[in-house]
């Protein structure tokens, strides 16, 4: 478990699931201008900053190149990073192929499993949250196609023109894919997310369960000591949590 002392006055942020790119990147641009703007704000009391995946609508790294665009992001993130803000990033399922560029040009950690963290003597567990629980059984299956090594040696042979393309096309129209099909409330003995999260306390206590994925902003309490919070996304919601230390809020950008 990962120890992180805040000190008086600094915040931890998390924020997930901004799909930059979709459903074409002219068209992201206007949320991506206001994803820099909220970083920019923050950056004088955030102490940490968790982005838990989808970031990128499609992101695949070739071992020369990376997809064009998002220079306002990547330069806000290289800016923040410089500063001595601890940026860390967690991968989704749309930007499973991340290897290595985050970490060589950004010195951003890259996680693509949930990682447990004590902040504060407050534990947390956190992930993107796909593919975990009972459910989401249609993006299991892709997600074994897509993490096979020998279908990953396969797509980087393609031209990046041709790879990029495919991928994003994949992204924007296949909802298996996205992992977004139904964006509703299911209910708590039906969220999956919920459900992984009160089988892992069943093994180890946490005071909170953070993800992404369902693009839905949720605070459920799973009994008198642990919640479960969902991030929502930058899409529909622009939504994120905050950690001051004692207490995690779920706040929405305003404006």
């Amino acid at each position: 478990m990962k120890d992180i002392t805040l000190a008086k006055g600094k915040k931890i942020y998390f924020a997930s699931d901004n799909h930059l790119g979709a459903p074409t990147r002219k068209d992201s641009l206007p949320r991506e201008k206001k994803f820099v703007a909220w970083l920019d704000s923050i950056k004088d009391d955030a102490a940490a900053i968790f982005l838990m995946g989808d970031l990128f609508d499609f992101w695949f790294e070739y071992k020369t190149v990376v997809p064009k665009g998002f220079t306002r992001t990547l330069g806000k993130l290289a800016e923040l990073s410089d500063m001595g803000i601890q940026i860390t990033y967690f991968v989704g399922n749309h930007d499973l192929w991340m290897n290595g560029y985050f970490e060589e040009e950004l010195n951003i950690p890259v996680y693509h499993k949930p990682q447990q963290y004590l902040i504060n003597n407050t534990s947390f567990f956190i992930g993107h949250g796909d593919g975990l629980g009972p459910h989401d059984k249609g993006f299991k299956r892709m997600k074994k196609v897509f993490t096979n090594p020998i279908a990953k040696w396969f797509f980087k042979w393609l031209h990046p023109d041709l790879g990029v393309r495919l991928g994003q096309h994949l992204s924007v129209n296949n909802k298996v894919i996205s992992g977004d099909a139904d964006a509703t409330f299911l209910g708590e003995d039906k969220e999956w997310l919920i459900l992984y999260a009160k089988r892992k306390l069943e093994q180890q206590h946490y005071d909170h369960f953070i993800f992404g994925h369902r693009h839905l902003p949720m605070e459920i309490k799973l009994n008198e000591k642990s919640t479960y919070t969902n991030l929502g996304d930058w899409i529909s919601y622009f939504t994120y949590a905050v950690f001051d230390g004692e207490k995690l809020t779920l706040e929405k950008l305003e404006g």
